[in-house]
């Protein structure tokens, strides 16, 4: 990437896709970050086991 090219990203308005964690888009808000927030958790709670055996229902 050219130099300019970083420095153009760097003077944007930083804009912020936020999964998981509600409260990190909060407090990106509440400094006026433009955020969009994604609800989003691990399959099965994040248990590895529990997650396998839904992978394989749609199979």
């Amino acid at each position: 990437m050219e130099k300019n090219k970083v420095s153009d990203l760097l003077t944007q308005p930083l804009q912020v896709i936020n999964v998981g964690l509600e409260s990190f888009a909060v407090e990106l808000k509440q400094q006026n970050v433009a955020v969009t927030h994604v609800d989003w958790s691990p399959p099965a709670g994040g248990d590895p086991k529990i997650a396998d055996l839904l992978s394989k229902l749609g199979t």
